[in-house]
């Protein structure tokens, strides 16, 4: 009778959590199904009726007006798809070889170099310096390393890979070291392969920064051909203002609200799928790099 009891408490807080998951997927779902169906709906119905989960007066208008450059778009879709392949596994590769021998106590300079990781993040040199920098010293200015170099190494990432390395047991290291690994082969043969985790969190992220970059396009990109895709519809959204505050001889209405939604559904698509494959690892990868200080 006791077990009835328990095995009926457990369904039913079982029924709870997911009833309240399935709420909180809701919660996430319903702005993103609204963003979709107003970028096909006309401009007309947006203004009277407001948005709403389904097409209002359907068409494609928003998308046929920002695809009317179908050059540009491609080539930038091509800057920012090369930028974040490339860009992510650099970022990946680097943040680890730094934060390993951070989370080593044996390294020597172990705390001069943390405080060095942890000083960049509460103080620069400014916008200037950093600008002369690109420009003068390393002559980056329009080239597609520009988007990649700077966004090679986030201190918070250093950081938190690094208490997730010091997370791994030490009789690791100490047995690897017995059987006479040395220590490249210790990091990529046994280390990294467990810390799949933290490497697929902060590999997220890092696609997530390359992919959503804009302000690196609008510093040190001027040839049109190497403008990132990010930059590219902030700059069609400022020419849809401008032109959309002038009148119009034709009497064509611009679709300003609905090609804006259209312009988010381009830029988040691709990216979006990613998190189906890193989810797994996710939260894990957090938790466990937030466990130590």
């Amino acid at each position: 009778m006791h077990n009835g009891r328990l095995d009926v408490r457990r369904r039913s807080s079982g029924a709870m959590l997911y009833a309240v998951l399935t709420l909180l997927c809701l919660v996430v779902l319903l702005p993103i199904a609204v963003l979709v169906s107003a970028s096909f709906s006309s401009e007309n119905a947006l203004v009277q009726h407001g948005y709403s989960l389904l097409p209002q007066q359907f068409t494609t208008a928003a998308y046929g007006y920002i695809l009317s450059n179908p050059r540009q778009i491609l080539a930038s879709y091509g800057v920012t798809v090369f930028v974040t392949m490339v860009g992510t596994p650099a970022s990946l590769l680097i943040t680890a070889l730094l934060a390993y021998p951070l989370s080593r106590k044996d390294f020597f300079y172990n705390r001069q170099l943390s405080f060095y990781v942890f000083f960049t993040m509460l103080f620069n040199g400014g916008l200037v310096p950093w600008y002369i920098v690109v420009t003068q010293i390393f002559h980056l200015k329009d080239t597609l390393w520009v988007l990649i170099v700077l966004h090679l190494v986030t201190p918070w990432y250093v950081l938190l890979m690094r208490t997730f390395f010091s997370a791994l047991p030490h009789e690791i290291v100490e047995s690897a070291k017995i059987d006479g690994v040395g220590e490249y082969r210790l990091f990529l043969q046994i280390i990294l392969p467990l810390s799949a985790p933290v490497l697929a969190t902060v590999g997220l992220f890092s696609a997530l920064m390359f992919w959503n970059d804009w302000w690196l396009g609008l510093l040190y990109i001027e040839d049109r051909d190497l403008i990132p895709l990010q930059y590219l519809l902030y700059t069609t959204v400022k020419n849809i203002e401008v032109l959309d505050s002038l009148p119009t001889s034709t009497g064509t209405a611009i679709p300003s609200e609905s090609a804006r939604m259209a312009m988010a559904v381009i830029a988040i698509g691709p990216i979006a799928l990613l998190y189906a494959f890193f989810q797994k690892y996710f939260v894990r990868g957090l938790t466990v790099g937030a466990i130590k200080g």
